[in-house]
Parts: C-alpha cells; structure tokens; sequence
C-alpha cells in the first residue's frame, strides 16, 4: 500500500495500492473466481447463491468497518 499526507490538509491521508499490492489484488480474484466456478460446476452452490454470498460478505465488512470508525 502507498499513502500520501495531503498538502493543504496534512490530517488527511490518501491511500492506494502499489503495483505489487495490485498483482496481489488481482491473484487473489482469480482465486475466488475459480472456487466460485468450481462451487457451480459441483453443483454444491448455484451461480446466483455465489452471488448473493458475496453481495452479503461485503454488506458485512462495511458494516465491520462502519463500528471499527465509529470507536475511534
């Protein structure tokens, strides 16, 4: 990851990926992608199911992540 103090604002932060932090990024979704296949071609879970999981995991971290600001 990579941060940078604003000039005007130097309590604001801007954060991003390196290069190194996107080939990880992009690892990382191609193996979620080839177990979400591999769910769907086993007939273990429908592609929609896959779906929904997700769309409710991220509505979970931004709820985390929601408490986690509001303690400090």
């Amino acid at each position: 990851m990579h941060h940078q103090r604003c000039r005007i604002d130097r309590r604001a932060v801007r954060v991003g990926l390196t290069q190194s932090g996107r080939n990880i990024r992009d690892i990382i979704a191609r193996l979620f992608a080839r177990h979400a296949q591999g769910l769907i071609e086993s007939n273990a879970l429908e592609a929609q199911s896959v779906m929904d999981i997700s769309h409710i995991l991220k509505r979970i971290e931004r709820y985390w992540k929601d408490q986690i600001r509001y303690i400090y």
